[in-house]
Formats: C-alpha cells, sequence, structure tokens
C-alpha cells in the first residue's frame, strides 16, 4: 500500500492574491502532490492550504512553500481576527494511509531543523511536542506575535528548533502531527461580537464544553455577522451535529438566528457519517454504502 501524507499548513496572509498565488506555486510545482483545497480569509487574514502525496515528496513541497512565504510575509504589518504567531503559522502533517504516528513525527521534525535553519524558531505540538506544555496550539499561541519578543526571553520558552531570539519579520511557526481536525464555522445573524464570543465560551473544552472542540468568536465585519469559528479535534467523538445543535441553541437564547455554516477545507468522509445519521435519522447506516468508497484501494 502507498503510503499517503496529508498536510496542511496556514500562513498569515489571506487578502494580498498575488503572495498567496506565488506560496502554493511551490506545491504546484511537484505533480505527485494532489492539491485539495486553497481557502483564504480576508478577516482571518490567513490562508489554509490542503494536499497530500507520498511522505518524502509532501516534505520537500512544504519546504519550499515555507520558505517562500516566510520571504514574503512581514509579520510586522500583519492585522486579522484569527490568533497568529508566525508568517507560516502552523504546520500540521496527518498521516493518511499507511503510515504510523511516529513516521509522521519523523517528517514533521525534518520538516522543523529544515525551518531552524532559515533563522525561524520553531516549536513541536500535538504528537510532536517535546514537552507536555507543548502539546495543545493554543498553550504555545498564547499572547500570539505580539507577545512573542518577551515569551521567548523565558526559559520555558525556549524554540525547539532555530534561533532563541524573536524575529520580527516572520515570528515563529508550529508543526507537529495531529489526527484529522474539521474546521467548522457558524455565522451569526448580528454584529454583537459578545454573543459569538459567550457562545464559544459555552461550547469549548476549555471552559466546560465539549471535549475535543476549541472555539473562539469572531468579527465578519464584511459581512455584517460574526462568527463561531471552531476546530473539532476529533470529530469521531464529537460529531458535527452535536456541536452545532448546541450553538444553534444558544443562539436562539440570545434571539439570534444562525445565517450558515462553513467548513473550511476538505473534510475527512468519516466526519460525515455522523451528520448523515442524525439529520437523515438513518441510525444503521454504514460508510461501505457509500458507492465511491469501493473505488479507493
Amino acid at each position: 500500500m502507498k503510503k499517503v501524507l496529508l498536510c496542511e499548513p496556514n500562513i498569515s496572509e489571506g487578502i494580498d492574491r498575488e503572495i498567496i498565488e506565488d506560496v502554493i506555486a511551490q506545491v504546484r510545482q511537484f505533480e505527485e502532490i494532489k492539491i485539495l483545497d486553497v481557502s483564504s480569509d480576508a478577516d482571518h487574514n490567513r490562508s489554509v492550504f490542503t494536499y497530500l502525496g507520498e511522505p518524502e515528496v509532501v516534505l520537500h513541497a512544504t519546504q519550499k512553500m515555507a520558505a517562500r512565504a516566510i520571504e514574503l510575509i512581514d509579520m510586522r504589518k500583519h492585522h486579522g481576527s484569527h490568533p497568529r504567531m508566525g508568517a507560516v503559522d502552523v504546520v500540521p502533517f496527518i498521516p493518511v494511509r499507511g503510515m504510523e504516528i511516529a513516521e509522521g513525527v519523523e517528517i514533521s521534525r525534518q520538516f522543523g531543523r529544515f525551518i531552524g535553519g532559515l533563522g525561524v524558531p520553531v516549536y513541536y505540538y500535538e504528537e510532536a511536542a517535546l514537552r507536555p506544555e507543548r502539546e495543545k496550539l493554543p498553550d504555545i499561541r498564547k499572547g500570539q506575535y505580539e507577545a512573542l519578543s518577551a515569551k521567548m526571553k523565558d526559559p520555558a520558552w525556549v524554540p525547539d528548533e532555530g534561533p532563541a531570539v524573536f524575529n520580527p519579520q516572520s515570528g515563529a511557526l508550529v508543526t507537529g502531527v495531529r489526527f484529522p481536525l474539521v474546521a467548522f464555522n457558524v455565522n451569526l445573524r448580528t454584529t454583537d461580537i459578545s454573543i459569538a464570543e459567550k457562545i464559544a465560551k459555552a461550547i469549548r473544552h476549555i471552559n466546560g464544553g465539549f471535549r475535543y472542540v476549541r472555539a473562539m468568536g469572531l468579527s465578519l465585519e464584511d459581512k455584517g455577522m460574526v462568527q463561531v469559528s471552531m476546530n473539532l479535534i476529533n470529530y469521531s467523538k464529537t460529531p458535527i451535529p452535536r456541536v452545532f445543535e448546541a450553538i444553534h441553541a444558544e443562539a436562539r437564547r440570545f434571539g439570534v438566528n444562525v445565517a450558515g455554516t462553513e467548513l473550511v477545507g476538505p473534510v475527512p468522509l468519516g466526519a460525515m457519517e455522523e451528520v448523515l445519521k442524525y439529520y437523515l435519522q438513518a441510525h444503521d447506516f454504514k460508510m461501505d454504502q457509500i458507492i465511491e468508497n469501493a473505488l479507493l484501494d
């Protein structure tokens, strides 16, 4: 069985189309790579690329992509509603087929050493974390880019790779290996950001909500709405319908309607199983009933 590795880098540029296209063009040079999605958000000022292929090819493509983004993006000029710490903010590697977690961790470490060699501080997270306090991305990114200079003077936050000094242009990069997450956003018909923040607080794990949900409230100024922006870090243990229905109920409590939802980037087929079971009440449905599944080797 051919090994398949997925990568989903997030860069801190979601407005300048020339920069975004220049950066993703580095990945397009690799014919063996399949690009699944390129998502850019002007409010977040952030782009997410999703692509997959054989592990070594994915590693080389990601190195070229990141090097170009580091060259083009200046964090001293960056403003956006999404938390961020660096020009290339986070680069997760996700084993998809024929790979053990340990193999993915080694790929992430090779990538981290490469980035460190470019003069950018690197932190490992999730399965690649070298310290327990660095397992979770929000913990590493606390304070964001603006706090990074002071944070790196603390011995507890010396980077895992690269220089232990602040890089004002590029900030710092986080990389590691994780379970396939679902980036799921719910837009609300209100401009009151406090409502989105209260709902996010009610559903996220850190405040006593769902175990595998990270959430924040964001303002979508160009749409005249607010958003509950989420990462569902284990969709099998906290399914999409459960989270959506909780947000819908909370929104009603504030007299606000849901305007729509967004799935950012590709979604694992398994994540949609619970959606189908819940909303069609097809409790005995199995994924092997999907015709296209039979085409996968």
